[in-house]
C-alpha cells in the first residue's frame, strides 16, 4: 500500500512539474506540455496503480499546483486562478477514463497501436478540455488548423511515450536475461559437480555388484564343504547388497537434482567453452592472479555431453590457473579434426618435468602445493582422463609449445552427440 501511495505521489509530481515545460499555441491559457507525456508514461509503467484513480488525484493535484502557482507569484487572484485551470484538470480525468476503457494496457506488446490509442485519447482529451475552456473563458472556436495542431502534439507525445516505455522495457528485459544467464551458469556449474560424484558412484556401485556377486560365490563354496564360517559370507553379501542399493537410491537423487528445468539438453561447443573460460577468470582473480585467458572455438556443433565435458575442461583450466604464479597466460583452443573434436588448454606455468609425464595422470601425482606446505590430491587428472575415456576419448600431455604446458583432449563427434546418461 505505501508503495502504491508512493508511485501515486511520482506520477502527480512529476506531471506538474513536466507540465509546466509548455507552450501556447492558440493563444490564452491552454497549452501543450511534457505534464501528459510523463503522466502516460505512468500509466503505462507502473500497472500496479488504478488507472481512474491515478487520473482523478493527478488533474486534482495540477489544478492545486497551478493555482498556488499563480497566486505566489501574484499572477492571478484564487478564484480567477481556478477557473483559469480547472479546465486542464478535466483533461487528465478524460484522459484517463478514456484510457481506463479502451484498456490500452492490453496492447503492451503492440507498441504501433498503443501509440495510436495514446494519440487519439490525447486529441480527445484536449478537445474536451477546449469545450470546457469555452464555458469559462472567450476561447476560439476549434478549427481544422487548430484540430490538426492538437493531432499532431497528441501523436508526438504519444509515440515519445511510447518509445520512452519500450526503451525502458529492452533494458529491463536485458538485465533480466542477464542474470538469468548468471543463473543458468550458476546451476550448469552445480550440476558439473554432481555428474563428477555421480561418475564415481556409478564406478563404485560396478565394483560393489563385482564384491557381491564374488562374496555369494565365496558363501556358496563355504556351504557346500560345510565350512562353519559360510553365514559369515553370507551376511558379507547381504551387506554389500545393501550398499549398492543405497548408492542405486544415491544416484537416483542425484539425476533427479541433476535434471533441472530450464537447463537446454544439448548446448554448443563454443558457449561451453566461454562458460568455462568465465569461471575461471572469476577463478583467478579470487586467487588475486591477473592471468590473460584466450579461446577460440569456430566448430559449429553442440553437444549433449555438457556436464562431462565441462567437468574435463574445468579441470583442465583450472588446473593451469593454479599452476601459474602470478601473471601469465591460458589458452584453450577446439578444433574438428576428421570425426573428433579435439580440445588444447595451454599454459605459462612452470610446466611438467618430462620425466615425471607418465606419473601425471595417476592418482595422488601433483606439482601444486598450499601456503602450509600441503599438497593437493592429484586426482583431478586421474578424474579427468577417466571421463574422457568413458566417452572413448583420449586426454595426454603433449610436449611444451613455446614454453606452454599442453594438455590435448580428443573425443569423437558420435559420443558427444549420444543421449547424457545420468543414472
Amino acid at each position: 500500500m505505501r508503495e502504491r501511495l508512493l508511485i501515486l505521489f511520482v506520477i502527480m509530481l512529476a506531471s506538474a512539474f513536466f507540465g509546466e515545460m509548455k507552450v501556447n499555441p492558440l493563444g490564452g491559457s491552454f497549452r501543450f506540455s511534457l505534464g501528459i507525456a510523463a503522466f502516460f508514461f505512468g500509466l503505462l509503467w507502473f500497472q500496479a496503480v488504478p488507472v481512474l484513480l491515478t487520473g482523478f488525484l493527478t488533474g486534482t493535484f495540477i489544478l492545486g499546483f497551478r493555482v498556488c502557482l499563480d497566486v505566489l507569484i501574484d499572477y492571478r487572484t484564487w478564484g480567477e486562478s481556478f477557473f483559469v485551470h480547472l479546465p486542464s484538470a478535466f483533461f487528465y480525468f478524460s484522459f484517463s477514463l478514456l484510457i481506463y476503457f479502451i484498456r490500452a494496457r492490453k496492447y503492451l506488446e503492440f507498441p504501433l497501436l498503443v501509440g495510436l490509442i495514446g494519440a487519439s485519447v490525447d486529441f480527445l482529451s484536449n478537445i474536451v478540455e477546449l469545450q470546457v475552456r469555452q464555458i469559462f473563458s472567450d476561447t476560439p472556436l476549434l478549427t481544422w488548423e487548430s484540430a490538426s495542431m492538437l493531432l499532431f502534439f497528441g501523436a508526438l507525445r504519444s509515440f515519445f511515450v511510447v518509445g520512452l516505455y519500450n526503451s525502458f522495457s529492452i533494458r529491463q528485459v536485458r538485465a533480466v536475461g542477464a542474470v538469468r544467464q548468471q543463473e543458468l551458469e550458476r546451476l550448469r556449474m552445480i550440476n558439473t559437480e554432481l555428474y563428477e560424484e555421480a561418475f564415481y558412484l556409478r564406478k563404485s556401485m560396478t565394483q560393489l555388484e563385482e564384491i557381491t556377486r564374488e562374496s555369494y560365490q565365496l558363501y556358496t563354496r563355504l556351504r557346500e564343504s560345510e565350512h562353519e564360517e559360510s553365514p559369515t559370507a553370507l551376511t558379507i553379501a547381504e551387506h554389500v547388497h545393501e550398499v549398492k542399493k543405497d548408492s542405486q537410491r544415491m544416484l537416483a537423487g542425484l539425476s533427479n537434482l541433476m535434471n533441472q528445468e530450464g537447463l537446454s539438453p544439448k548446448l554448443p561447443i563454443a558457449e561451453l567453452c566461454g562458460l568455462v573460460i568465465r569461471a575461471n577468470q572469476k577463478y583467478a582473480e579470487m586467487l588475486d592472479k591477473e592471468i590473460e585467458f584466450t579461446w577460440n572455438c569456430q566448430v559449429k556443433l553442440s553437444t549433449s555431453q555438457i556436464y562431462a565435458l565441462l567437468s574435463v575442461l574445468n579441470n583442465l583450466v583450472a588446473n593451469a590457473v593454479e599452476a601459474i604464479n602470478k601473471n601469465g597466460h591460458v589458452e584453450l583452443l577446439v578444433a574438428l579434426e576428421h570425426r573428433n573434436l579435439v580440445f588444447h588448454v595451454l599454459d605459462s606455468g612452470p610446466g611438467i618435468p618430462r620425466d615425471e609425464r607418465e606419473w601425471v595422470f595417476q592418482p595422488g601425482y601433483t606439482t601444486k602445493y598450499d601456503a602450509q606446505g600441503n599438497s593437493s590430491t592429484g586426482i583431478g587428472l586421474t578424474h579427468a582422463r577417466g571421463i574422457v575415456q568413458s566417452l572413448q576419448g583420449s586426454l595426454r600431455i603433449l610436449h611444451d609449445r613455446e614454453g606452454m604446458t599442453h594438455f590435448e583432449v580428443e573425443i569423437p563427434t558420435d559420443q558427444l552427440l549420444r543421449r547424457e546418461v545420468v543414472s
